[in-house]
C-alpha cells in the first residue's frame, strides 16, 4: 500500500501529504485514456432512437475523420465528440469539450463545444427549432470547419451498414493526445 496523506482539511496538509499525493498524480494521468475509453464503451448498446448505438456513431464519425487523413486530433475530437451523451443529456458538447481542453487546438476545442447546434442544422426544424441557429456564428472564424464536421463526419455517421474501426484503431492516438496536456495548470505534474 503507497503512503496516504493524513490531513482532514486541507487547509492543515503538508509537505509531505502533498509528497504523497504528487507520487500518485503521474500514474493517474498515465491511466486517463482508459477511463475515457472505458466511459465511450458506455455508449455501446445506447441507441436513443437513433439507426445506431451511440458507441458506433462515435466509431464511424472518426472513422470517417480517419480515413479522409484528418490529422490525429481531429481523430480523437471525432471520436469523443458525443461522449458526454451518457452524462450531459442537455449540454453534451460540453462535457466533450471539457474533456478535451487541456490537450487539443482552439479550433478544435470551439468545433466540439458547438457542434451540437451545427448539427441541428440537419433535424432542429423536425422538432420546431431554429435549424439555421448555428448561423450566429457566421462570423467566428471556426464556423466553417464546424460546418464541415457535421457536415462530412458526424451527420452521415449513423449508418448500419457503414464499417467503423475498432476502438483498438484509435487508441494509441487517444494515448498520444493525452499524454501531452498543452492547457492546465497540472500539465507539469503529469509529467
Amino acid at each position: 500500500m503507497t503512503a496516504r496523506a493524513t490531513f482532514k482539511d486541507m487547509k492543515e496538509s503538508t509537505r509531505e501529504d502533498w509528497d504523497h499525493i504528487s507520487a500518485e498524480f503521474p500514474g493517474f494521468a498515465r491511466a486517463l485514456p482508459d477511463r475515457v475509453i472505458a466511459h465511450l464503451k458506455l455508449l455501446e448498446g445506447d441507441y436513443g432512437g437513433f439507426p445506431v448505438d451511440r458507441y458506433t456513431h462515435s466509431l464511424q464519425t472518426a472513422t470517417r475523420a480517419l480515413r479522409d487523413g484528418r490529422d490525429e486530433e481531429y481523430v480523437v475530437v471525432a471520436l469523443l465528440h458525443d461522449i458526454g451523451d451518457t452524462l450531459g443529456a442537455f449540454n453534451h458538447p460540453d462535457i466533450a469539450a471539457v474533456i478535451l481542453k487541456p490537450f487539443v487546438s482552439e479550433a478544435n476545442l470551439w468545433m466540439v463545444q458547438n457542434h451540437g447546434i451545427f448539427q441541428g442544422h440537419y433535424f432542429f426544424h423536425h422538432l420546431g427549432m431554429d435549424r439555421d441557429m448555428r448561423d450566429r456564428f457566421r462570423e467566428h472564424p471556426h464556423y466553417e470547419r464546424t460546418v464541415e464536421f457535421c457536415e462530412l463526419y458526424d451527420a452521415p455517421a449513423f449508418d448500419p451498414h457503414a464499417q467503423a474501426l475498432p476502438i483498438s484503431e484509435f487508441e494509441p492516438m487517444l494515448r498520444r493526445l493525452m499524454a501531452r496536456p498543452r492547457t492546465s495548470i497540472y500539465a507539469d505534474a503529469a509529467s
